[in-house]
């Protein structure tokens, strides 16, 4: 089949091509590069500019694309309601002729819409990066405003009428699987995960037991309360102030990905989110690597996977001590680390070996039909 991915988050959509190419069908990447990562794509999308100027470029080379690039696929797949960045009535426009000149077009609910907003303030889960039991949480209270745009009726009226019009929708995560349950007709909804090309990585130390143990923190400096690193962060110090000769930190932010990649396989145990039911790509990335993750794994994501028996994530919940203890006993017992590595790669390769989630892309479009 002909593809287009358009739009992209944390390589999701580029990684998932790679893997369709490989079982032989023509896929092109249409992003921005997932912003400041600058990932690999085919077509650039990116804004040059963030003032209005910037939208009317960008708005231009698009429609530009449409009459050479963009038309006559059998199947395209847009990352969000958001797939490019611009205001949602050229997004409509934009949308709407994609529907109309290409055969099926579907979502990936693989980031925030205001679909997720509602869903995150009903009290659904016991916590989200929007609310933390029946209070806001640190991003809410810091950011009133970017919740007030979510629910901007100018974007749920457009939000709204991409889900309406798509022919599916594909949940990368547990968390937009469950949002999108509440709007969209399981018929149309099919839960696919995160790709990874587990080929492309080894294990990172295999058998070693390290003599200090490296803690690695990745992040966007603009999204640390969003994601609750700047809590994971702190304990991680509090324990490296306990044991100096024990453990050390690498705090590395906005590195492109091959690059960040790169120095996420030095470390041992890499610490990723806090508000998350579900270990998204930088976890996954690095469990492929056979590095110890502490993270989002909740009783209900292993379950909604169907993983009875291996459960190698270190679940990270929005409790600063007991966050600390975990860190802790991470650190004083590197003995551990080497079986849990082991688990850890296992599990990707079972759950999210990029031909595993294209298989089930692949699936649910003939489904579909």
């Amino acid at each position: 089949m002909k593809i287009l991915l358009a739009g992209d988050y944390s390589n999701y959509h580029r990684a998932l091509s790679l893997a369709l190419r490989r079982m032989g069908h023509e896929v092109t990447v249409a992003s921005d590069g997932s912003r400041w990562m600058n990932t690999a794509r085919d077509i650039d999308t990116s804004r040059p500019f963030r003032n209005k100027v910037g939208g009317l470029l960008l708005w231009v080379k698009l429609n530009t694309l449409l009459r050479s690039r963009l038309e006559g696929y059998d199947i395209v797949q847009i990352n969000s309601p958001g797939f490019a960045s611009l205001q949602p009535c050229r997004l409509r426009q934009l949308f709407d002729r994609l529907l109309a000149r290409n055969g099926a077009v579907y979502l990936t609910a693989m980031g925030t819409d205001t679909y997720y907003i509602d869903f995150c303030l009903s009290g659904a889960l016991r916590y989200t990066e929007w609310q933390i039991g029946d209070r806001p949480s640190p991003l809410a209270l810091a950011q009133p405003d970017e919740l007030r745009r979510w629910q901007a009726p100018v974007l749920t009226d457009y939000t709204r009428y991409v889900y309406e019009h798509v022919r599916g929708v594909v949940s990368a995560l547990y968390e937009y699987n469950e949002s999108c349950r509440r709007v969209v007709d399981p018929s149309r909804l099919a839960y696919a995960g995160i790709p990874i090309d587990t080929d492309s990585f080894t294990m990172a130390h295999g058998d070693e037991i390290p003599s200090r143990v490296k803690l690695f923190l990745g992040v966007h400096r603009d999204r640390m309360v969003e994601k609750g690193t700047d809590r994971m962060w702190a304990a991680a110090r509090r324990v490296a102030e306990r044991h100096p000769d024990k453990c050390e930190l690498v705090f590395v932010e906005n590195r492109p990905y091959r690059e960040y990649v790169e120095l996420m396989r030095s470390s041992h145990v890499v610490l990723d989110q806090l508000y998350s039911y579900t270990p998204a790509t930088n976890a996954l990335l690095a469990m492929a690597q056979g590095l110890v993750v502490v993270s989002g794994a909740e009783p209900e994501y292993y379950d909604f996977i169907g993983e009875k028996e291996n459960h190698p994530i270190v679940n990270a919940i929005p409790d600063d001590e007991k966050l600390e203890a975990q860190l802790e006993e991470l650190v004083l017992h590197p003995e551990r680390l080497p079986e849990q590595a082991r688990r850890s790669r296992e599990f990707v390769v079972k759950h999210n070996r990029d031909e595993v989630v294209a298989r089930r892309f692949l699936d649910f479009w003939a489904r579909c039909r």
